[in-house]
């Protein structure tokens, strides 16, 4: 965790300071600049009532912390003992996980899951658990936008309580004209939208984001210089999109950290755009070891896990999200004395093995291939055939795309294992069917299994 003295701000910030500093000292009652010691105590508080609250009246939890004392809580060095909850938990029992009467839950979200159960969760949200998301959506999104500001909102918004209602809601309360459009199908359309309505701020999922640019930047370029600010949110976000996104638009690209367990918000980048400041009034961020559980020094890689310090429909405690990222440990450019959470860099489950040990994510490919001008969009799957892996990527493009060039930009990325004949690799152009309302995300598809069940090795 994070060290608990305080700094002073640095001098000659020339970055905008992140909004969510004064929130955050004043949700925790604590001076501003928040004094990090001050904080961590808040948070150690909030989540001994949480614990309370859980063993009270969560079905769940009062089996899961029988042996748990709130009160032997008493540093961060005390997380560790507590249990982690994982995405299985609530597939299993999402209802046992509730401390309030079902009628005081006001929202509902069903979610897939990956855990070993293959049940949906089901997550459940008061009015007041809500109203604590459209609080942080209030205070974060005035990093780029302001009351003079139109926003196009790419998520879905058509029910209450939805992303894109809670966003509108947030943006609101700061004077900001918004208008909910949901998930781009097609761009042209998206386009068309973005014109009429005289949009400047942009807040989307970030492969859509991508195949709207690309299009804009092979048709009518009407854009550029359009835009004052653009939010990915919904996936991870791949550097290579917004160093694309910005090359066509000229508009600075935020991202923004969050999935339906923390309440949709998570955490925002700042005016420096170095990693997400965290919404610390409501969470408590750990970084784990993602096979030991414990956790690993600041700086490290791991699994991001997060506890609920506000929730009371259904908290959660060190829920283990299958993200893997790092604290950042250098000072913000912003001057905040808030820490950071580095770029999430794709699940930690999802990454497929190669031959030698070593494995490939959809986020090395995502660095490259999406890098590239002529790619509008891939698809990736790993087969077997006559005793070999092999990488089949599909590309679409707007135009002609070089198959040998992305090929050996792929090269040292695979390791030598092509030219040792380990690993094959095909590329091929074709449409790419992937539409997402940001919580199905993208992954390399393993058909290796299957095709071994099936017999066809």
């Amino acid at each position: 965790m994070p060290g608990a003295s305080g700094r002073s701000r640095p001098r000659h910030i020339t970055v905008k300071l992140t909004p969510l500093e004064p929130w955050i000292s004043e949700r925790a009652g604590i001076p501003n600049p928040p004094d990090p010691a001050r904080l961590r105590q808040y948070q150690l508080d909030a989540l001994r009532e949480t614990l309370r609250l859980m063993k009270e009246k969560s079905r769940f939890y009062r089996q899961r912390l029988h042996d748990v004392s709130p009160e032997s809580v008493v540093t961060m060095e005390d997380l560790p003992r507590l249990p982690f909850t994982s995405a299985g938990d609530i597939g299993l029992r999402p209802e046992d996980f509730l401390c309030v009467p079902p009628r005081d839950i006001g929202r509902i979200v069903t979610l897939s899951t990956s855990g070993t159960t293959g049940r949906p969760k089901r997550i459940f949200f008061t009015g007041a658990d809500q109203e604590l998301t459209v609080d942080f959506f209030h205070h974060g999104m005035t990093t780029m936008a302001d009351s003079g500001d139109r926003v196009m909102i790419f998520m879905p918004g058509s029910t209450e309580g939805s992303i894109g209602d809670l966003l509108q809601r947030g943006l609101a309360r700061f004077d900001c004209a918004s208008v909910i459009y949901g998930p781009v199908r097609d761009s042209s359309d998206a386009l068309k939208a973005l014109i009429e309505e005289n949009i400047t701020c942009v807040v989307a999922i970030p492969s859509q984001m991508l195949a709207l640019a690309k299009y804009d930047a092979e048709g009518p370029k009407a854009l550029k210089g359009r835009l004052r600010s653009v939010l990915l949110s919904a996936d991870y976000v791949p550097r290579a999109v917004s160093a694309r996104l910005e090359e066509i638009w000229g508009a600075p690209v935020y991202g923004h950290y969050g999935m339906t367990e923390t309440g949709l918000g998570g955490g925002v980048e700042c005016a420096a755009r170095h990693g997400y400041h965290l919404r610390e009034a409501d969470l408590l961020f750990e970084i784990v070891d993602p096979v030991t559980g414990r956790p690993v020094p600041d700086g490290e890689y791991g699994e991001i896990v997060f506890s609920t310090l506000t929730r009371r429909g259904m908290p959660l405690l060190r829920y283990r999200t299958g993200d893997r990222s790092r604290f950042l440990t250098e000072p913000c450019p912003c001057g905040s004395v808030l820490r950071r959470l580095d770029h999430v860099s794709g699940r930690i489950s999802e990454a497929v093995s190669l031959p030698g040990g070593r494995t490939l994510s959809i986020t090395q490919l995502d660095e490259i291939l999406l890098a590239e001008p002529s790619v509008t969009a891939f698809s990736a799957e790993m087969t077997a055939r006559d005793g070999r892996d092999c990488l089949n990527i599909t590309v679409e493009s707007a135009g002609h795309f070089d198959a040998d060039m992305l090929a050996q930009k792929l090269e040292p990325l695979l390791g030598g294992l092509l030219s040792e004949g380990r690993l094959t690799l095909s590329i091929g152009a074709g449409a790419v069917d992937f539409f997402t309302t940001g919580t199905l995300k993208r992954r390399i598809a393993d058909q290796r299994n299957h095709e071994k069940r099936s017999g066809s090795l």
